[in-house]
């Protein structure tokens, strides 16, 4: 095996790194050819209930396109039965739940989780790549208390959260009785991952972006704070990340966290210019994989330069890939990151 590559989670620690390091949100599967094979066979519960299987997806982005870290394959979802939520992935929807929450009764019958009783194939997984297969950092990963719970409260996938926003507001209690218990989860489950081996953990508050600042500073920042705290013992870089949350980024600049990350809304400059001093990652827009290579090119070299003006950049998509994303695109991609900031790393 080559020699561990910690490119990545030095930039993630505000370092200078000879080149700007790159990995890409749903790089495991979605658009490789291997992955839409197995899929014909396994759904995505039961891949992530095989290790072995869990690790060969997690591991071929790193092996297609060079990137400089992987990501543990499963889903936000997944430590969720572990507390008694009813939830299914349904293809083409997402995860629809059957017992939604309704009042603080609801809450209150949710259990407490544990990693090595309720996610043992998660653990396994991390221990099979960490320990015989990956030579760069493997990220584990946890949805946060709000994007979680309006699943919960909405019963599966919303477009505008109206249920869960209302009952946030309407049920004080019964919400933060909720972020508590999810809170306590995501430690759980985020700190079992880190034993088992993995090198840096990303929050996703995937749709935190529906609320306004007042709100999440309100309902929502105490309860990270306490999650990043407690995760910070365990001497990983931790990340947040969110789409279509611009406006929040202050609010995650001041959490105990090691990288902000940004979407395709918020040039990395600006991010700078508005006060965020932490490591950033970020942030090309994901359907510019689909233009012309000029375009990508172009997009690529503008986010390196502004990435390079303060160290602590790690280069990503500024959301997943899709489907239709060409492999080869991404693999050049990656060249392209490398090679260029190479280039500009040695002018600094």
């Amino acid at each position: 095996m080559k020699a561990f590559n910690d490119t990545l989670l030095r930039a993630a620690r505000g370092e200078r790194t000879e080149y700007t390091p790159v990995w890409y949100m749903r790089q495991a599967g979605r658009s490789q050819p291997e992955y839409r094979k197995i899929k014909e066979t396994y759904s995505l519960e039961e891949i992530t209930h095989q290790p072995e299987l869990c690790a060969y997806v997690t591991r071929l982005p790193v092996e297609n396109y060079d990137v400089d870290a992987a990501i543990l394959y499963k889903d936000i979802v997944t430590p969720l039965p572990g507390i008694g939520v009813d939830v299914k992935i349904k293809a083409g929807v997402g995860p629809v739940i059957s017992n939604p929450i309704r009042t603080v009764e609801d809450v209150e019958k949710l259990g407490e989780f544990n990693a090595k009783e309720h996610t043992p194939f998660v653990l396994e997984t991390i221990k099979i790549l960490t320990e015989e297969q990956l030579n760069v950092p493997l990220i584990g990963f946890a949805g946060a208390p709000f994007t979680l719970a309006s699943y919960m409260i909405e019963g599966g996938p919303s477009r505008n959260y109206n249920k869960t926003k209302s009952f946030m507001v309407s049920e004080p209690k019964a919400w933060f009785a909720l972020m508590d218990k999810l809170a306590d989860m995501i430690i759980a489950d985020v700190t079992a991952q880190i034993e088992a081996g993995a090198k840096a953990i990303q929050v996703f508050d995937s749709w935190v972006g529906a609320l306004n600042v007042e709100d999440y500073r309100i309902f929502i920042k105490p309860v990270m704070t306490r999650i990043f705290a407690e995760l910070r013992k365990e001497n990983v870089p931790l990340i947040q990340f969110g789409v279509g949350a611009s406006h929040l980024v202050n609010e995650w600049n001041d959490l105990p966290i090691d990288v902000v990350g940004l979407d395709w809304r918020m040039p990395i400059r600006k991010a700078r210019e508005l006060g965020v001093n932490k490591a950033v990652q970020g942030n090309l827009d994901p359907s510019l994989l689909l233009a012309d290579w000029s375009v990508i090119e172009q997009r690529t070299k503008d986010i390196i330069d502004q990435g390079l003006e303060v160290p602590g950049h790690i280069f990503n998509l500024g959301h997943g890939v899709f489907p239709e994303v060409n492999p080869d695109v991404l693999k050049r991609l990656t060249t392209l990151i490398h090679e260029y900031s190479r280039e500009q790393v040695t002018k600094l």
